[in-house]
């Protein structure tokens, strides 16, 4: 006979008038109860009751997790999960609840062990190792070709993705004013990968840099206060980056602005060597020659397009020229990027054998 069989023989009950008895009933009742949480209680005490939700240990092996941007302790515990690092999504939010650290992860890839407890996983994520460093670094002056290298190397997406984008402008977030014409607004800048990107996405996050930086230097009204709508300002800060070091942005945006009002040729081999794909400013007779829109020796007026992308600096050059004169310059010495200006063509010739005594010294 169980105990609980025990319980309820009329053997073991004080004699009674009425065996059945509601009150009797009641008694009996509220005992099983009481007895059946105790034994409980025990079981679970010991770990009868069910498996943990959560493992033991620093866990073994390796895996890669990606936490995506935005993604809530919530999202990152079932990723960890679904990775089997964590057993439960609990295990983790509930380590991070008494983390305050928890709140600085961001996102990226992590590689991590499986089969962790909560807090050991949490602890790994904070752990600045676990993190594999992953950015794409875009300096100022970059053209569209050079970028979309630079990031797929940083990325391992083929170049071809990220050309069929561009092929696609509907696709990006470009201003209406640049009339899907993506040369130019992918925004030099440093870019925190999470890893789950696509072309698409990464091209979007340049995009969307150059906005939120024409936002804050405020280049359409600025642009109009100078008679210039902001894609001639965007082509005028490119060709400041191919031409000269930063130092000389606003001087020979004042030369190109004094050139255009003049109705001269503005005669940057920049723009010739963008016409042919190369990455020079010496150029042959013959080359600067080449027919092309780009052409500025031979055409007159802003080649059609950027021929890079400018950073904010060029952008605040070619919003506010330096006040002068000038209509020539020369980079005497292209090693130091020292520039010279003139207004008079004589004074432009004497530059040009300045530079051309640099080179024979070479």
């Amino acid at each position: 006979m169980t105990f609980i069989d025990e319980m309820l023989s009329d053997d073991q009950l004080p004699p009674s008038r009425n065996a059945n008895s509601v009150s009797k009933r009641i008694v009996i009742g509220a005992g099983l109860v009481a007895v059946i949480a105790i034994v409980y209680g025990i079981y679970s005490l010991f770990g009868g009751a069910g498996e943990s939700n959560d493992y033991v240990g620093s866990g073994g092996g390796s895996v890669n997790v990606v936490v995506s941007r935005g993604d809530s302790l919530t999202q990152i515990g079932t990723t960890l999960q679904s990775a089997d690092v964590v057993k439960s999504v609990e295990s983790f939010t509930s380590a991070a609840a008494n983390n305050a650290q928890s709140a600085s992860i961001g996102p990226g890839q992590y590689a991590m062990r499986m089969q962790m407890s909560g807090e050991s996983a949490l602890l790994l994520m904070l752990d600045s190792e676990s993190r594999s460093e992953s950015r794409l670094v875009l300096p100022e002056g970059l053209r569209l070709a050079e970028t979309v290298s630079l990031a797929s190397t940083a990325t391992g997406l083929p170049s071809a993705d990220f050309d069929q984008v561009l092929d696609n402008p509907d696709l990006l977030a470009l201003p209406s004013w640049a009339e899907s014409r993506p040369e130019g607004f992918m925004f030099p800048a440093t870019y925190d990968l999470a890893g789950d990107e696509n072309a698409e996405s990464i091209l979007n996050t340049l995009i969307k840099r150059f906005n939120e930086s024409a936002s804050v230097i405020d280049l359409e009204r600025r642009a109009a206060q100078t008679g210039r709508n902001p894609y001639e300002v965007l082509i005028v800060a490119s060709l400041l980056e191919g031409e000269v070091v930063p130092e000389d942005f606003a001087k020979v945006a004042a030369v190109v602005y004094n050139r255009l009002a003049s109705e001269m040729a503005l005669q940057f081999d920049s723009t010739v060597s963008y016409a042919l794909g190369l990455d020079v400013l010496e150029l042959s007779q013959d080359q600067l020659e080449t027919e092309s829109p780009y052409n500025t020796y031979v055409n007159t007026g802003l080649p059609p397009t950027p021929i890079n992308s400018p950073g904010e600096a060029a952008l605040e050059a070619a919003l506010a020229p330096a006040k002068g004169k000038w209509l020539y310059f020369v980079t005497v010495n292209p090693d130091t990027g020292e520039t010279k200006f003139a207004k008079g063509y004589d004074r432009f010739l004497k530059l040009k054998a300045e530079y051309r005594a640099y080179l024979d010294s070479q």
